[in-house]
């Protein structure tokens, strides 16, 4: 998979981010960096704040204070459907697939904000390598694909914007073990080829697996952060926010 960009990309910023819903403060003047072909994970338990924060980055969320920025461009106040034409892609909590469109109607709809043209075309090829189960599903609806299928395809979609940083949110839910093992693989594959990853993910050998660095929320703060290597052997990360 050709990463537009990846040469000169550029590092996103996120400086004091908060995010109330009414009265209530879901995310706390967080900050954090996702250098140009570094990957980041967010974990913490159930209502940490770590979904909040990712949809008030993409602008799905209103934001009650905050920077944002990649590169020298502010995108504080760019609206979420904007944010693909910066750069960055989004894979949502839930997929949010188009049911009653095409598997291919739904990966082209990933390169609207560009022209469909030979390269749109040959990037459809390098997501089918990547994913060939939806070359096979190329023509069924996206609502009669299993959950697994519909990752896949949400990730697909996500790439065809030729992103520079991907943003994925808990990508893993509801997969069997062995699909699990095959997001890893593929967000794997991406790292290795220079596109930045921004991820929150509940499971725990996923987020190490994938990411370089860690951050750790708790009650919409920033608790802990470090390399994933560290993190991922603290006690207190293991039992206190993960479980194990």
């Amino acid at each position: 998979m050709k990463v537009s960009g990846a040469d000169t990309a550029q590092t996103l910023s996120v400086e004091e981010l908060s995010v109330h819903y009414g009265g209530v403060c879901a995310v706390s003047s967080i900050g954090f960096t996702v250098e140009p072909g570094r990957s980041v994970g967010i974990i913490g338990a159930n209502g940490a704040g770590k979904t909040s924060t990712l949809r008030a980055l993409m602008g799905l969320v209103p934001r009650s204070g905050g920077r944002i920025r990649l590169g020298e461009r502010d995108l504080s106040k760019v609206k979420a459907r904007d944010m693909v034409r910066h750069g960055i892609g989004y894979v949502p909590e839930g997929r949010h697939v188009f049911p009653g469109l095409s598997v291919e109607k739904n990966l082209l709809l990933g390169a609207y904000s560009r022209a469909w043209d030979k390269d749109t075309h040959q990037q459809l090829d390098e997501i089918y390598a990547m994913f060939p189960v939806l070359k096979e599903m190329r023509e069924r609806l996206a609502g009669a694909l299993s959950g697994g299928q519909q990752q896949m395809l949400a990730i697909g979609r996500a790439l065809m914007t030729r992103p520079r940083l991907l943003v994925l949110d808990e990508p893993s839910m509801g997969l069997s073990p062995k699909l699990v093992g095959t997001i890893l693989d593929v967000l794997l594959k991406l790292r290795e080829e220079g596109l930045s990853l921004l991820l929150v993910e509940q499971n725990a050998k996923l987020t190490f697996g994938v990411t370089s660095h860690c951050i750790v929320m708790e009650n919409g703060e920033v608790a802990m952060s470090g390399t994933s290597a560290v993190l991922s052997h603290d006690p207190r990360v293991r039992e206190v926010y993960l479980g194990l």
